[in-house]
């Protein structure tokens, strides 16, 4: 690891314009200052003029001298200066060349879109971050800017980069930038398709991260209480698609499939639930926060839920999970709050109430 001294003198070194060999030894050098904790925090003040340095040399990859290697090593250098909060914050404020990663994401000839999604899903982590990203994404009117749309429909169409370069970490920023009210608004855009698109990646095998990005971004748009009947509803039909996820192989009986979604109903005998804890609890919670309204509480009773997470606890090992599930359950099978009461987000509990469920909830632990 390079003393952080030295860093300042490298710096001028990670240029476009100096002799290959040079620029090869300081990159080296930055490199795996980047590779650990101790060394990023060693760059210190040096920290943003050292992602700039690495972020011209990707920018400058088309000119004479900018070989793969060294843009593959600015890569991965960015992604081990993002990788944690307190440094990803500071450099989602600070960096120039963020629209120049949206755009990298977007253009299907890229071989560099996987870092470039990393990137942006470690920046965007933060509240600074996504916020900055997302004003950088509703800018898309200007001069070479990328939009949500272009975004989503690059991380939703089979086979978009060319290069095989991979766009799973679409997902996590997707759920980084759902965080934000603007960004579920354009999601759950009832003129869009946005939100439909995203469904299929609840169950989808090939990509955990995918998978979990997809999930969470869901999770965030279910806390949107006025979107909960269209979301529920023949358009979207959210319901079965955060449900599939939880179901197994169980045989039921006809009463229990009455009113249940087909595509819940005669599941094959090797059907696989979640393996991911993580991801169920996301799950449960967005059952959960669809559940906060009378109405659609109403549609995702009648939906023969409650039969899925019976099965689901019989098979659940997690306690976490299982405490959960089972707090989704009494909502379930509850009678309905009385009248001004209905949204249960807005209920307000008596402080030794509180007290009770903080009790049940640390013996649970």
């Amino acid at each position: 690891m390079v003393d952080a001294s030295v860093i300042e003198e490298l710096l001028p070194f990670l240029s476009p314009a100096t002799r290959q060999d040079v620029r090869n030894t300081a990159l080296q050098h930055v490199v795996g200052t980047t590779a650990t904790r101790d060394g990023r925090e060693a760059l210190g003040t040096h920290i943003v003029p050292c992602a700039e340095a690495l972020g011209e040399l990707i920018r400058a990859s088309g000119s004479e001298g900018i070989g793969d290697p060294h843009v593959k090593q600015c890569y991965h250098a960015l992604v081990n200066l993002t990788s944690e909060d307190t440094f990803a914050e500071k450099l989602a404020r600070d960096l120039t060349f963020i629209p120049y990663l949206l755009q990298t994401v977007v253009d299907p000839s890229s071989q560099y879109a996987q870092p470039a999604c990393m990137i942006l899903s470690n920046l965007t982590r933060t509240l600074t971050g996504s916020k900055r990203v997302l004003s950088i994404l509703e800018s898309e009117n200007e001069s070479q800017q990328v939009g949500m749309n272009k975004l989503i429909e690059a991380f939703c169409l089979q086979g978009y980069n060319k290069k095989n370069s991979c766009l799973d970490f679409v997902g996590p920023l997707l759920a980084n930038l759902t965080q934000l009210s603007e960004a579920r608004t354009f999601v759950l855009d009832r003129n869009r398709c946005t939100v439909q698109r995203l469904l299929p990646y609840t169950q989808y095998i090939k990509s955990e991260v995918r998978r979990r990005g997809v999930v969470t971004a869901l999770k965030n748009c279910c806390f949107d209480i006025a979107s909960h009947e269209w979301l529920l509803g023949d358009q979207v039909d959210i319901l079965p698609h955060l449900l599939l996820p939880l179901a197994g192989p169980e045989e039921l009986s006809e009463e229990d499939m009455e009113g249940m979604p087909d595509d819940l109903q005669y599941l094959e005998e090797d059907k696989q639930r979640e393996e991911d804890p993580e991801i169920r609890i996301m799950l449960l919670e967005a059952v959960y926060q669809l559940c906060a309204t009378a109405v659609g509480r109403q549609i995702v009773k009648e939906k023969r839920t409650y039969v899925i997470f019976r099965e689901f606890m019989k098979w659940e090992k997690d306690p976490k999970v299982e405490a959960l599930c089972r707090k989704v359950i009494d909502v379930l099978i509850m009678d309905d709050p009385e009248p001004g009461m209905e949204n249960l987000n807005e209920v307000e509990i008596p402080e030794n109430v509180k007290v009770q469920l903080e009790e049940g909830d640390q013996e649970e632990d």
